[in-house]
């Protein structure tokens, strides 16, 4: 019902925000999934571990800027009242906040495994576990602001 009584000026701008957020979790889900199989495929961990430390840099971080930049777009175009502070809207920002600083930690850490593993070491694969539980952290994370966007809790 929202929706339909929303000023055109917001869609696109939340049309941004959203499909970033969506990439987002997507692209975090799949680093996750490949991590968490090259732990239980240790012959094949090495090559899933380049894969999802690659899908980190493509895909992660381009996501997350797409989705901050749609949210604060969004909120200038939407015109809120100076006292006007949601629980959701809390919510988002404190995840996303905190979400910046472990995706660039994440990088960081997909940058070094990377250059280890091009130098023919195991380190890579150790980085790729620690970069697999950053991104499941952020998932259950972001898991929790879709909701919070969602059901608008007060």
């Amino acid at each position: 019902m929202l929706a339909a009584i929303r000023d055109n000026s917001v869609n696109f701008p939340l049309f941004l925000h959203v499909l970033g957020a969506m990439l987002l979790i997507g692209s975090l889900a799949a680093v996750a999934y490949v991590t968490m199989l090259g732990w239980r495929a240790p012959d094949r961990a090495p090559g899933l571990s380049r894969f999802g430390l690659k899908a980190l840099l493509i895909g992660v971080l381009p996501a997350y800027v797409l989705m901050r930049i749609g949210a604060q777009w969004t909120e200038a175009e939407e015109n809120f009242p100076d006292d006007f502070d949601p629980a959701w809207l809390g919510i988002g920002y404190i995840t996303a906040d905190i979400g910046a600083l472990l995706v660039l930690i994440s990088i960081i850490l997909a940058a070094i495994g990377l250059r280890r593993s091009r130098e023919g070491g195991a380190g890579g694969v150790r980085f790729a576990r620690v970069v697999g539980v950053i991104c499941m952290l952020l998932l259950a994370a972001y898991v929790v602001a879709v909701w919070a966007m969602t059901a608008k809790p007060t």
